[in-house]
């Protein structure tokens, strides 16, 4: 089965992204590239891959529009299934006080040995969100995000985060998400708590001119479903991308940007 709606929706405007940026200078344009490093890949409480990840990125922007790829690729051959490479874009609208809010939409696709081709229907799961990043006098990020194509209970996942004070130049910020019900994706019954974090970060300076942002996180997924097959160290899950209930996670990563 070829491309679905959603696929043509955003090929559409991944084009329309790449007319604009040859059709001269355009206010508040702007490209970017960069890459993540990371220990493990850990999304939404869940390790997919279950090794050290390389993630880069492309973003395009013109002026509230930004269009994106992002790609996270396992160093490990065992961990190639987990594989993925996202095509993105949101719209933000900026308020007078400093906050802002964004609609967007995101298309996951795992490109991993033996997966679906790209313009395979059941190859791509569509996720429509919106956020809201308060202004510096209360710098709070809430998200919300529906899976919309090929997941069944359309899940819906809700996360807030907010910085702490720093400490000695590192920076400090919280996180909580959680599964508003249940979702196989997810791996929940009902509604949970799967991404509860820390993270502190702080700049590693090589040069006078150049730095290289480090990271650490703790991260725990606080779901714990009621089947005890799911409990304890002997619970099995998709190690590529499966849902990964009662497990905590200590990530490290930094990040290279021209």
């Amino acid at each position: 089965m070829f491309a679905t709606r959603s696929v043509r929706v955003l090929l559409s405007t991944v084009t329309i992204a790449l007319i604009l940026s040859f059709a001269g200078p355009v206010q508040g344009q702007s490209a970017s590239i960069g890459a993540d490093v990371v220990s493990r890949y850990v999304w939404r409480g869940t390790d997919f891959g279950e090794s050290m990840s390389v993630q880069p990125a492309l973003t395009l922007g013109f002026g509230g529009l930004e269009v994106g790829a992002w790609g996270s690729y396992s160093i490990s051959a065992s961990g190639a299934g987990a594989n993925e490479n996202d095509i993105w874009a949101t719209y933000t609208v900026a308020a007078s006080n400093g906050s802002s809010f964004s609609f967007g939409f995101t298309d996951y696709y795992f490109p991993g040995p033996g997966a679906d081709g790209f313009f395979v229907t059941d190859a791509h799961i569509l996720e429509l969100s919106a956020s809201f990043t308060g202004p510096e006098s209360f710098p709070i990020s809430l998200f919300a995000g529906r899976m919309s194509r090929n997941d069944p209970d359309n899940s819906l996942y809700l996360e807030a985060s907010i910085p702490v004070s720093s400490f000695e130049d590192v920076d400090m910020s919280l996180t909580a998400g959680m599964v508003a019900g249940e979702s196989e994706f997810y791996g929940t019954e009902g509604t949970a708590f799967v991404n509860l974090g820390i993270s502190a970060s702080k700049d590693l300076v090589i040069t006078d001119d150049f730095a290289v942002p480090v990271t650490v996180s703790y991260i725990l997924n606080a779901n714990r479903p009621g089947d005890d097959e799911h409990m304890g160290h002997d619970h099995e899950h998709d190690h590529d991308h499966g849902p990964d209930p009662d497990r905590a996670f200590l990530v490290f990563g930094f990040s290279l940007s021209p």
